[in-house]
């Protein structure tokens, strides 16, 4: 059985005392969820993809927007339900299709399109302490992830295959890795005729108006909105940089327009045990925020709970996962975002905290939107670990980078294929350009260019492999110097660690934790241990016959 949003023509109902709020919450589940089988849904499939073709886009999306000449002309939100409330005394109830099945199969219908009427803005985040040392010479987004790729290439991936083109992505920290592979891996074909999409960092400055660095998220944003404003578009799609998941924008900002909203969080279902370490929202029986909850506990937990069938799920999901947690992710009206930014709270650094309840308790639809798939918020060195090697998972890996509707993008380095000689590697995925000679691979990740040499046995390690090749007159130079060749020494033995790139680990070399240490910071010998995983830092040297 599979679950898809069924799409429908839309109809025009009236808010009276004859349609009850049992029958709004029915005819809303069963526009939002509907159970098929396999033959029923490619004929539903087909008839949706006919039903988008043959009926104009406008007649699908109700944001209210307009093109005048080649500009795009919006009417805010708030003046559309004004408009509304005087026109007749009753509000009209919008009853529209709703994209909640996590398929590349279902269909959007922007009007007008993503490309032209949002810009993505991506948070880089700030100085990555819980990362340290992974963040030591790196931005957080440019930390490497899945043997190829880097984190920034999640939300930029998603954000291409929304057709979402103009992106930014703001930073303040170790910008520099990022700009470079940005501009490698995006800059040569974003642009073209007709085409303004572009990837670009906008780095924290100093100005005469501000003299300060960013101090949030919020802030981040506000320094850059004279920016901003200057793109004719009609939403802002705020993303994080450091989560890894895989998301339809087009249905979140199809969501926005649909409900009149002024912001749009993405939410999250949780069950009670994971509740209580994220922000949680409540809603009302249209989905609107009405309350937020910063991590709580007890009492005020229970009074967190919400009817999660409200945004899609099914009751036995519901019961389930009977919270909802604001996963940091944002669909903002570009004049809500100026106003409230500027206006309303222009002191506020932090969206989550402060300019997003702010907007709910000055009366401002703020609605929820459900997505019910695999995230993670790479924030600490075991959520990097764990998704890390989540992906080596059998029989479905936590995270897939093998889809191939939606695939994850990344700069093209054009490595030959990995050789492994004489080679045992078990639940393991091995990234291009590696030479894996004799040796024991097991639930690991191993990334590009990585050199392990004969008799090494790596168990439930995450190898960031090497930015670069080192030559036989290279290694023969260092050998005589006593120094150590990139790569995993012969018969060094390494469980659970994160061996971070262009690492020198040297024969015999021994990173096991015996003790269960965990917390632990040697960063003149090398490494450091958080939650008791062994980080070695880039460009390291761990001698041979170590032993941590």
């Amino acid at each position: 059985m599979a679950a898809i949003g069924v799409l429908k023509a839309p109809h025009t109902y009236t808010s009276s005392s004859t349609i009850s709020n049992n029958e709004r919450r029915y005819f809303r589940k069963s526009l939002f969820l509907t159970r098929i089988n396999g033959s029923s849904r490619r004929n539903l499939l087909l008839n949706s993809r006919n039903f988008c073709r043959s009926i104009p886009a406008k007649s699908l999306s109700f944001s209210s927007s307009q093109l005048v000449g080649d500009k795009i002309k919006q009417t805010s939100s708030v003046q559309r339900r004004r408009a509304g409330a005087h026109s007749d005394g009753r509000n009209s109830l919008i009853v529209s299709p709703k994209a909640v099945s996590d398929s590349m199969n279902s269909q959007t219908c922007l009007d007008p399109d993503a490309s032209r009427s949002v810009l993505g803005i991506i948070l880089g985040g700030g100085a990555g302490t819980r990362l340290y040392p992974l963040t030591k010479k790196r931005a957080k987004p440019a930390v490497p992830l899945g043997a190829n790729y880097r984190l920034i290439d999640i939300p930029v991936s998603n954000c291409l295959n929304s057709n979402v083109s103009k992106i930014y992505v703001l930073t303040q920290f170790n910008s520099a890795s990022l700009n470079r592979h940005l501009s490698r891996a995006y800059a040569s074909n974003m642009g073209s005729y007709k085409n303004e999409g572009f990837v670009e960092v906008l780095a924290a400055q100093q100005s005469p108006e501000n003299p300060n660095w960013f101090q949030g998220t919020a802030d981040a944003v506000r320094q850059y909105l004279w920016l901003f404003e200057e793109h004719n578009v009609l939403e802002f799609l705020v993303l994080a940089g450091d989560h890894l998941y895989r998301m339809d924008y087009e249905k979140f900002i199809q969501a926005h327009r649909e409900t009149d909203a002024d912001i749009t969080v993405a939410a999250l279902p949780m069950d009670e045990k994971r509740a209580t370490a994220f922000g949680l929202m409540k809603i009302d029986e249209e989905g609107r925020i009405v309350e937020f909850a910063e991590k709580p506990k007890g009492a005020e937990l229970k009074a967190m709970k919400v009817d999660t069938t409200i945004l899609g799920l099914d009751d036995e999901r519901a019961k389930e996962m009977p919270y909802i947690a604001s996963m940091g992710i944002y669909v903002v009206s570009k004049d809500v975002m100026i106003n409230l930014l500027r206006d309303q709270f222009p002191g506020a650094n932090d969206f989550g905290s402060e300019v997003i309840p702010g907007a709910t308790n000055i009366g401002l639809r703020v609605q929820a939107y459900l997505y019910d798939g695999y995230w993670e918020d790479i924030g600490t060195i075991e959520a990097f670990y764990n998704a890390n090697l989540g992906i080596t998972k059998k029989p479905i890996p936590d995270f897939s980078f093998y889809d191939r509707s939606s695939p994850i993008y990344t700069q093209p380095r054009y490595l030959p294929p990995s050789k492994m000689l004489d080679a045992d590697v078990t639940d393991s995925v091995i990234g291009e350009g590696c030479v894996i000679k004799n040796c024991k691979i097991h639930h690991s990740v191993v990334g590009l260019r990585s050199c392990i040499s004969e008799g090494a046995i790596i168990e439930d390690t995450l190898l960031m492999g090497a930015d670069y090749y080192e030559t036989d007159a290279d290694r023969r130079s260092l050998a005589a110097k006593g120094s150590v060749p990139i790569g995993i020494g012969k018969n060094s033995h390494i469980k659970r660690a994160i061996i971070d790139k262009n690492a020198r680990i040297g024969d015999n070399v021994k990173i096991l934790n015996s003790n269960n240490v965990q917390e632990a910071a040697r960063e003149t010998d090398g490494y450091f241990i958080k939650s008791g995983i062994v980080t070695i830092i880039k460009d390291a040297l761990i001698h041979s016959g170590t032993v941590i």
